[in-house]
């Protein structure tokens, strides 16, 4: 059988399997509804996610105060805080707001810490290293770097990884960059850290790469689904693996209908879960692609 896939030394938490990035609740009017916001991280981990990510992209932490990012860390680890890990997103443009973010997060109950590279601003690999070294010393929590390019404006080198992975903290790397050469060949170089493919259409692959799990937005909407892709790939059932991810790839086209991200929170709510709007400018799905979204997921089975 092939070898099951494998946390890094450097991680305390072994964080791995599936770990939804959870979704932040808002009321009508868009204030932060933070019961929700718990109640969606107990919704994936009664259905098998392995770990919780609050505060990253699905949930929506750039439109979020410092005093709000603080009160979502603390409902959700609150709530699943000593069942799962719980690792929160800190990341900001800058390396002091960074710093502020993992020192909230800390005390507010989180395990370890998820850290963007810093965005807007264009960083090099100096700069990079030095934000990460920085975060590290401020804070004594396991640190997750953040590699999403599309969003930051910042693609870190192969050479920036192996500065930062040798920094003392740094646990893991969550990768959604979908360069899968750029994936295999990190992973291959930095073998202490923990790897978490960072999109859907990447499960499986990942996996084969060496990646310990998968940070996954379809499972915010269906955990069970990608917790069995996951358990089939670990049990050698690649076939069965396969075909999940295939499944995962229609649910993934499915969710992207409509205002961008809107597609979780309204899979949810098809499901009797209703975690509120978006916060603006975001926006939700109007109520032709909330039908053409609900009759993609009844043709998989899945309402």
């Amino acid at each position: 059988m092939d070898r099951p896939p494998q946390t890094g030394s450097a991680d305390p938490l072994s964080v791995h399997g599936v770990v939804p990035p959870t979704v932040t609740a808002f009321d009508a009017d868009e204030s932060l509804d933070a019961e929700t916001t718990a109640a969606h991280a107990r919704f994936v981990v009664d259905r098998g996610a392995h770990g919780v990510f609050p505060l990253g992209t699905n949930g929506e932490f750039a439109l979020l105060t410092p005093d709000e990012r603080e009160r979502v860390v603390a409902s959700v680890a609150d709530e699943v805080g000593g069942e799962v890990p719980v690792i929160a997103g800190v990341g900001a443009p800058s390396t002091h707001q960074t710093v502020q973010h993992a020192e909230r997060a800390a005390s507010a109950g989180a395990d370890g810490l998820v850290v963007v590279t810093p965005y807007y601003y264009p960083v090099d690999d100096t700069g990079a290293v030095e934000h990460y070294r920085r975060v590290c010393e401020a804070v004594e929590k396991p640190v997750y770097v953040y590699h999403i390019p599309s969003k930051t404006g910042n693609a870190l080198s192969r050479e920036a990884v192996a500065g930062i992975a040798a920094l003392d903290g740094v646990a893991g790397l969550k990768d959604s960059s979908k360069d899968v050469p750029w994936l295999g060949q990190v992973v291959a170089e930095t073998p202490d850290l923990t790897f978490l493919a960072g999109s859907d259409s990447l499960l499986v692959p990942g996996l084969d790469l060496g990646c310990a799990g998968a940070v996954s937005a379809v499972a915010n909407a269906f955990p069970g689904l990608v917790v069995d892709l996951y358990e089939a790939y670990v049990d050698g059932d690649r076939d069965t693996a396969r075909e999940h991810q295939r499944t995962v790839y229609r649910v993934r086209d499915a969710i992207k209908r409509g205002p961008y991200m809107a597609g979780v929170k309204a899979a949810l709510s098809l499901q009797g879960f209703d975690a509120g709007p978006l916060r603006s400018p975001l926006r939700s799905m109007d109520e032709d692609d909330r039908e053409a979204l609900e009759a993609d997921l009844r043709d998989l089975d899945l309402l």
